[in-house]
């Protein structure tokens, strides 16, 4: 298990360094950051001497290490456009995205598994068809359009809902949430189902093909025949057997949702890092968008960890080969 866990760490440092080179990539040969930084009117000499005090004169690879240590430390530069530090803009925005997200994921899976475990024991019964039918709804339409057809619904015709922002929030030192006004939460339900409806169908669409797949298997035959319980081989038996690639796709796609919450956060105004993103590409802002692309892929790292770890969990099989690897030697 231990070995197992250092050899994810070590892959999750491999995958961040790549992902590290790929943001220095965007200072070192996307424009020149001193022509962003200062105005027409500057002199060559001081254009020069800025260069030299921020080290861009220096070899790459000295300036990739200098970039990487500064990245570990939370220190970005800073923004182009604002001139305020990064580290600050994305720590004012992570709470809206990690709270919509959080909600966007409590919605896709708190719904998305009970439906597909109801759809595959009853896949004959009309609201099983009827949801199934329901589901393509989510995975065909664009996210945009489902968010307009919602603001359409629920703000403009039956106004019961906030169409854009965030609402009223709490400050707890750095962390503004939105979960402890009554505004606050009613602008959360909107962009939570925007974004999660594709995770949704998904997770339904892959239960339900999971617990057709398994209940057909013997070992569900020996279980009724030993007179157990539906509710004993249904979720006893049956469930637990579906959740290793739930959990993978669940994981997948719970790092997409906050990588991808960019579109939501545009069509509902939602202040969070995704609308900061948009801004920071309209404006070339190469500090920010090399922070946002540092912050998802450790975001994608981390929730990929904690998946490799729930399947020792869920799965007794691969609790077995490690020990049989620790065996070995």
């Amino acid at each position: 298990m231990i070995a197992f866990i250092l050899r994810r760490l070590a892959q999750a440092v491999g995958v961040l360094l790549a992902v590290g080179f790929i943001a220095f990539s965007l200072f070192t040969y996307i424009g020149d950051p001193i022509n962003a930084m200062v105005g027409q009117d500057t002199s060559m000499e001081d254009r020069q001497e800025l260069r030299k005090k921020l080290g861009l004169d220096d070899p790459a690879p000295l300036q990739f290490v200098r970039f990487i240590g500064n990245a570990a430390t939370g220190r970005f530069g800073l923004s182009y456009r604002t001139s305020d530090p990064v580290g600050r803009l994305i720590l004012e925005k992570l709470p809206a995205t990690l709270e919509l997200s959080f909600c966007a994921a409590l919605f896709a899976v708190g719904a998305g598994v009970p439906l597909g475990v109801y759809t595959g024991l009853y896949p004959r019964h009309w609201t099983s068809r009827a949801l199934q039918a329901v589901s393509l709804v989510g995975i065909s339409l664009p996210t945009f359009l489902i968010g307009i057809m919602l603001i359409l619904f629920f703000a403009v015709i039956l106004n019961v809902l906030p169409s854009f922002g965030r609402g009223d929030t709490v400050t707890f030192g750095w962390w503004t949430s939105g979960f402890f006004t009554w505004s606050g939460l009613k602008a959360l339900i909107l962009p939570s189902i925007t974004l999660g409806l594709f995770q949704l169908t998904l997770i339904m669409r892959l239960v339900r093909s999971e617990m057709l797949e398994v209940m057909r298997t013997d070992y569900i035959k020996f279980a009724r025949a030993r007179g157990l319980s539906n509710r004993a081989i249904n979720f006893g038996h049956a469930l637990k057997n579906t959740l290793v690639p739930v959990i993978t796709i669940t994981g997948l796609q719970l790092g997409a949702i906050i990588a991808f919450a960019i579109v939501t956060e545009t069509v509902f105004a939602w202040p969070g890092m995704g609308q900061l993103f948009v801004q920071s590409v309209q404006f070339a802002d190469i500090p920010v968008m090399a922070a946002y692309l540092l912050l998802v892929s450790l975001f994608f790292v981390v929730i990929n960890m904690i998946v490799d770890l729930l399947y020792f969990v869920v799965d007794p099989r691969l609790r077995g080969l490690g020990a049989a690897a620790a065996g070995r030697h």
